[in-house]
């Protein structure tokens, strides 16, 4: 792609800058992914860490959240259930490294997740599973929560 010409200055004393949008996006992104770490760093700081992204879903019997926690042991994690709110909270510990990381991508520390659903559960019947990298929590409506067929006489 050519260049386009920008003139600077009077009209004059005129100068013609090539003009390299690609080269400013790319400068925009820079400016972007630095402001973006930074803010990443302010939960850590607060002592609340990182929210791991989550599926929550209603049937007619039960809650079921799904939140992907890849490289997280069981026994680093703390489920919490209250009323309606569920509380998933733990760490994904740093991987012990022997040459030089040039480049890291991925969130480490501590996590934080929280939800209200909009229903009851019956906090005795939860059911806590780990699989290939997912947290899934099976929250059961109580009886009286779950809708009812009723039969026309």
């Amino acid at each position: 792609m050519a260049l386009l010409p920008v003139r600077k200055g009077s009209n004059h004393t005129a100068e013609v800058f090539p003009h390299d949008p690609f080269g400013e996006l790319e400068h925009m992104h820079r400016q972007l992914s630095e402001l973006l770490k930074s803010w990443r760093a302010w939960p850590s700081l607060l002592g609340e860490g990182f929210t791991p992204p989550a599926d929550v879903e209603e049937t007619d019997d039960a809650y079921t959240v799904e939140i992907e926690l890849p490289g997280v042991k069981r026994e680093d994690l703390d489920i919490e259930v209250s009323g309606r709110r569920v509380s998933v909270r733990g760490e994904r510990k740093e991987k012990e490294r022997t040459g030089i990381l040039r480049r890291q991508e991925r969130t480490v520390g501590r996590f934080a997740y929280e939800v209200t659903l909009p229903g009851e559960i019956d906090d005795g019947a939860v059911q806590a599973d780990l699989d290939d990298g997912v947290l899934s929590l099976r929250l059961p409506k109580p009886e009286h929560e779950r809708p009812r067929k009723i039969q026309i006489r």
